[in-house]
C-alpha cells in the first residue's frame, strides 16, 4: 500500500507538466505556455513499495477550447537506467527528498502495474488518500492469462501505444474525450480497458475512457 504524504514539492507537478507537455507530440495546445488545472486522477501501489505511481489528469485552458489529458507519472527515488528520454523532471519532496518523475507509459513498474489493473490483479486507488479504492475507475477484462509485460511504447499524435512481440497493444489514451451523454460502453474489438472520471471546468463530472487492450496473435 502507497502512503500519500500531504507536503511540500519543489517544483510541483503541474509546473513540471507546464513546461513538458507542449514536448510531446500529442499535445494539442498552441504555441502559448499551457494553462493547467488538475482534473482528477487515480493510483495504483507497487508491490514493491518503490515507485510511486499516478494517472493525473490535468486540463488546458490556454487555447479557445479546454484540453484534458490523461498523464500517467512515475515518482523514483533514483534515476531509471535507459530512460532519460521519458524524465519528465526532477523535484523536491518534503518527506521523501529528491524524486525523478517518468512518462509512467516508459517506467516497466507502471506498464506491469497497468495490465495488472485490467486484469482484475490490482486495484485503482484514491489520488489523495491512502488506503482507499477509487470506485470511479472502471475495467473490463475478456483475454486469458497475463499480457506479456515486454513492451516497446511509441508515442504518436493520438497517444501512446504499448506493443508487446505478439502483436497485443495496450492503447494510453492522452487526449480524454468524454463519452456521449456521460453513457461509457467498452470499444468494440477490446479485450480490456480502463475508464474513468473527471472534472469539467464548469464543474460537472465526465466520463471517458484511459486505456484500451486488444489482443494480438500468440507464438
Amino acid at each position: 500500500m502507497a502512503v500519500i504524504h500531504h507536503t511540500v514539492l519543489k517544483p510541483t507537478k503541474l509546473e513540471l507538466l507546464t513546461s513538458w507537455l507542449p514536448s510531446r507530440p500529442w499535445y494539442r495546445g498552441g504555441a502559448g505556455e499551457p494553462k493547467l488545472a488538475k482534473a482528477g486522477g487515480f493510483r495504483l501501489d507497487d508491490p514493491q513499495g518503490e515507485v510511486g505511481i499516478e494517472f493525473i489528469v490535468v486540463t488546458d485552458a490556454s487555447g479557445p477550447h479546454p484540453i484534458t489529458y490523461l498523464v500517467p507519472l512515475t515518482y523514483r527515488g533514483a534515476p531509471l537506467d535507459g530512460a532519460e528520454h521519458a524524465l519528465v523532471g526532477t523535484m523536491e519532496h518534503g518527506v521523501l527528498g529528491q524524486r525523478w518523475a517518468y512518462d509512467g507509459c516508459h517506467d516497466p513498474v507502471l506498464v506491469a502495474q497497468l495490465l495488472a489493473l485490467i486484469e482484475g490483479r490490482a486495484q485503482a486507488q484514491d489520488q489523495n488518500i491512502s488506503d482507499v479504492p477509487d470506485r470511479e475507475v472502471i475495467v473490463s477484462y475478456t483475454g486469458e492469462g497475463s499480457t506479456s509485460t515486454d513492451v516497446t511504447a511509441t508515442d504518436d499524435q493520438e497517444g501512446t501505444g504499448l506493443t508487446t512481440p505478439h502483436g497485443t497493444t495496450l492503447r494510453v489514451h492522452r487526449v480524454l474525450q468524454p463519452a456521449p451523454d456521460g453513457l461509457f460502453a467498452p470499444p468494440r474489438g477490446a479485450t480490456g480497458h480502463v475508464s474513468g472520471s473527471w472534472q469539467l471546468p464548469d464543474g460537472s463530472r465526465a466520463r471517458g475512457v484511459f486505456a484500451v487492450l486488444h489482443t494480438g496473435t500468440r507464438a
